[in-house]
């Protein structure tokens, strides 16, 4: 099997919360294998990534950490449950990573804006770019 790089291991993690999300009783190899299984540059007989396993378990521990960074800038009147889920996951792998991941703030950020170009649009983009600049000071 390929390796996968540092921003396709964020690719797959991103999918994989997002299909986790979406879908609560699913585990997370089966669909870090499904999310894999859709990507016709991968081989088809996929076991899940031990970096994209990680990635994944450790950005869902620390989720009520980072919601909690990401709703202290939100307008008022405004909750986590409002937010674009494709935001919030972009986010949460960024808040993750940049304070218990060993990836500097600003690589970090700059992640969450080339996930963002792939899966959001623009406004989405500076918005996530807003509340990150202010979670992750740098």
């Amino acid at each position: 099997m390929t390796m996968l790089t540092r921003h396709a291991i964020r690719q797959v993690t991103f999918q994989t919360l997002f299909g986790l999300a979406v879908n609560p009783d699913a585990e997370v190899e089966p669909m870090i294998e499904q999310v894999l299984a859709g990507d016709p540059e991968v081989e088809r007989e996929i076991e899940a990534p031990e970096e994209v396993i990680d990635l994944v378990r450790n950005v869902q521990a620390y989720q009520d950490d980072a919601d909690l960074q990401i709703s202290r800038y939100l307008v008022e009147g405004w909750t986590l449950e409002r937010l674009n889920l494709v935001d919030l996951e972009i986010m949460r792998i960024a808040i993750y990573e940049a304070q218990r991941g060993n990836t500097p703030a600003k690589v970090a950020v700059n992640e969450a804006l080339n996930l963002a170009s792939d899966f959001t649009d623009e406004a989405s983009s500076k918005f996530i770019n807003g509340v990150l600049s202010k979670v992750l000071t740098f």
